[in-house]
């Protein structure tokens, strides 16, 4: 079985979940299918995968044309597939047209959803609705939609009601227990000025308004004055939310705080994750959150937001604590005051047991371990493709 993998992402250009989730998709499913993965960007070394570029004329059009313009090319090339699996909005118009040319299933994987991202409009302008229709017209026409968790599954039939809930189907995404796991190196930590003999909490994503690092560092005004804060958090959205993350670091009355604003190689990561007392994931949209379980890979407790898929993989009072969120339709907290104080308790919890926090990150590893395999998800994935047959 040919499968044609289509994503903006791909190694070493991955900025979120859905690269990661690529990456090691891919690589199982090598295993067992003849695989092409075809990815935005510039040109990969790796074997099967294929990048392409904005198309000339459209260099300067609006970022959701350039993404369209891009998804042409990519389904032109998908002939000869036996089943087209698209990646987020970015790649899904591509899938949709492959299957419209070519005759071959179309199956969608949902890591996100453009309507209850409307904090995108800032970055694309008309586009978001742009975006908004490429990935309607996707999932109600494909063959199949995954979604990465429960949580994600009752987004993907509220938002468009129209799919028939027997299309969609919930297949987790995994992590590599090889990869991530615990390392006892401190090198890292003193490469980037973190005391290893003081406790610290971190933050790895994105600045965002999905991330919720805002309401993180809200919160950390209320951290006990031990411990460390290390935000590994860069590509802004906007200049604006730049600014305004920017002002609350520099607000912050407390010292060691780092901020590490490049993309920081796996390696160094793992490291921090691995000595990390607490890792925080304050999103307010998250349909599965495979951050929480790097984290929890590396024995790691986490406290994050008890939003979307997060409470199918952090364990409250197991692996982690899940704070409590009152949203309103753009994921915002009603009274955010509130949630930056909820997620203040709930770490300083965390750092005044160290025992238990410890307990919750050996628990965590083991959960990663025995549930969220990608050698499983990929087989699953692939049975799924088995199960369509070409239309």
């Amino acid at each position: 079985m040919r499968v044609d993998l289509l994503s903006r992402e791909y190694p070493p250009d991955v900025y979120g979940g859905a690269g990661v989730h690529m990456e090691y998709l891919a690589r199982e499913l090598r295993e067992l299918a003849d695989v092409r993965v075809r990815c935005f960007g510039a040109d990969r070394e790796e074997p099967g995968v294929s990048a392409y570029r904005v198309p000339g004329g459209l260099e300067r059009a609006n970022a959701a044309l350039q993404v369209l313009g891009v998804d042409l090319e990519m389904a032109a090339a998908c002939e000869g597939a036996d089943v087209v699996h698209s990646h987020t909005w970015y790649a899904n118009f591509a899938g949709h047209v492959a299957k419209m040319l070519h005759g071959m299933p179309h199956v969608v994987t949902t890591h996100s959803l453009e309507p209850l991202r409307p904090w995108k409009a800032e970055q694309l302008g008309g586009g978001y609705t742009v975006s908004s229709w490429a990935e309607r017209t996707a999932l109600a026409a494909a063959d199949a939609v995954i979604a990465v968790s429960e949580g994600m599954r009752r987004d993907v039939l509220a938002a468009y009601p129209e799919i028939p809930p027997g299309k969609v189907t919930v297949i987790h995404n995994g992590i590599d227990t090889a990869e991530y796991a615990p390392d006892p190196g401190l090198d890292v930590l003193k490469k980037h000025g973190v005391d290893p003999d003081r406790p610290y909490v971190i933050f790895v994503g994105r600045i965002t308004r999905q991330k919720g690092l805002v309401h993180l560092l809200h919160a950390a005004r209320a951290f006990d004055p031990d411990a460390q804060l290390v935000l590994c958090a860069g590509a802004p959205d906007t200049p604006e939310i730049a600014a305004e993350v920017t002002g609350l670091v520099r607000g912050l009355d407390r010292d060691g705080v780092f901020w590490i604003s490049e993309m920081l190689p796996k390696p160094e990561v793992i490291q921090l994750l691995t000595h990390a007392s607490v890792f925080v994931c304050p999103s307010v949209y998250e349909p599965m959150g495979i951050v929480n379980l790097e984290a929890m890979a590396c024995e790691t407790a986490v406290v994050a937001t008890a939003t979307g898929g997060i409470p199918e993989v952090v364990a409250d009072g197991e692996t982690g604590l899940l704070v409590p969120i009152d949203q309103g339709p753009d994921g915002t907290p009603h009274d955010p005051e509130a949630f930056a104080a909820d997620l203040a308790e709930r770490v300083n919890t965390l750092l005044a047991d160290p025992a238990r926090a410890a307990a919750m990150g050996r628990a965590g590893r083991v959960r990663a371990v025995e549930h969220f395999s990608w050698e499983r998800i990929a087989r699953r994935t692939l049975d799924l493709y088995a199960s369509l047959g070409r239309p």
